[in-house]
């Protein structure tokens, strides 16, 4: 049975978000006992609810969204007598997975990245109510029909894209041992099996560091193969996943080892053939983004337990004569697991080493908006000059 996790990930998906109008105002006069001619009394209109994404760390996937595409808020009440505003609709707020980014389908536009906890963005503002009469009054005009109609809501096309957060990102083709080691370094528990692509989706574990004051995140992603930014195998989709990452751990596996049916076999570690390997996926990284090629790096030579100590040194050297520094490692060794964690938290800078981000952007001003006037024999919103 596929792991549920696996069969529920979901990192892209479009919505629709629709804004609630904002109420009409109203056409009121005030009628009692003993006050005739009370003058105008018509409230204004409820402003409209707007649809908003909060940054939630319990999340992990855009699943829900996939389900459910298309969010509409509730209108504004309209204006009523007495001077009374009618009720402002409720606002929506969608919980989202830290590290999404949001796009405006129709301009191209991103307009926001939700990376901490709580952060939220509007992702479609409501209509402002419309003014009742009673603003309308003057020396001239004491009994005025005409009130405002309310702003429409604001209607967008929203793509949520979900680029994991983590400190350090597991790279290299299939099979080159990325879930193992994960499961070793961190509590997390990935799918892992002898043949390809085991892992179809991004894995995440977390490790403390020596000193116990850091929690360091590992992402698992997906294996590449030659042409992955092309489409071939699961493509280069994933590497979205290590985007936001600090650290790069690229993992080179030598060739056999392991059969389908878990027994182990020689495994073949020419210094050639790894070399190929290690330039394939880096050659990968570059075609989806040459910033993927600035990040600090751990290369690692991984199932070193299959393998002799004279192939394990003809790979470092290989490796040393292009100015790469290759780790040997294996994830059924503690200390070689203790090696590459220490490795990773030395090249992660502490929280308060990091340039500090603004909480949030401005906001734009509002445009200058034209307000519609309704014609109370008719209902039909009219244009006219603000008084």
């Amino acid at each position: 049975m596929a792991d549920d996790r696996t069969q529920h990930f979901v990192d892209y998906v479009r919505i629709h978000a629709k804004a609630g109008d904002g109420g009409q105002g109203a056409i009121a006069f005030l009628r009692e006992k003993h006050n005739a001619f009370g003058g105008p009394c018509g409230g204004d209109g409820g402003r409209g609810g707007s649809i908003w994404l909060e940054a939630d760390e319990e999340m992990t996937t855009l699943l829900d969204f996939r389900q459910r595409p298309s969010w509409v808020a509730r209108r504004g009440q309209h204006g009523l007598g007495k001077n009374m505003s009618g009720r402002s609709g409720k606002d929506i707020v969608l919980k989202v997975p830290l590290g999404t980014t949001v796009v405006d389908l129709d301009t191209g536009e991103e307009i926001g990245d939700l990376t901490r906890h709580g952060q939220r963005l509007r992702a479609a503002r409501g209509g402002d109510g419309g003014r009742g009469n009673q603003h309308f009054a003057t020396p001239t005009n004491k009994a005025p029909r005409k009130a405002e109609a309310g702003w429409p809501g604001e209607e967008r096309r929203l793509a949520l894209e979900l680029k994991v957060i983590a400190d350090a990102g597991f790279v290299g083709l299939p099979n080159a041992g990325k879930s193992t080691l994960l499961a070793a370094m961190t509590a997390a528990h990935p799918k892992i099996a002898s043949y390809p692509f085991t892992t179809i989706s991004p894995n995440l574990g977390v490790f403390m560091s020596s000193d116990y004051k850091r929690r360091l995140t590992l992402a698992d992603i997906p294996g590449l193969i030659e042409g992955a930014h092309h489409g071939a195998g699961l493509g280069d989709r994933f590497l979205r996943h290590i985007e936001r990452t600090r650290v790069l751990v690229h993992l080179v596996a030598p060739e056999g080892g392991e059969t389908q049916e878990g027994e182990l076999t020689e495994a073949d570690a020419d210094p050639e053939v790894l070399l190929y390997s290690y330039h394939l996926v880096e050659d990968e990284l570059r075609q989806y983004s040459t910033a993927l090629l600035e990040k600090p790096r751990v290369v690692c030579l991984t199932k070193t337990d299959l393998l002799a100590e004279d192939e394990v040194s003809a790979a470092v050297e290989a490796f040393r004569a292009e100015g790469v520094e290759l780790v040997p490692v294996s994830a059924r060794r503690p200390e070689d697991v203790e090696e590459i964690k220490r490795r990773i938290e030395d090249l992660v800078p502490p929280e308060d080493e990091e340039p500090e981000e603004p909480d949030s952007e401005p906001e734009p001003e509002e445009p200058s908006r034209e307000w519609h006037y309704v014609d109370p024999r008719s209902d039909t919103p009219i244009e006219e000059d603000s008084p």
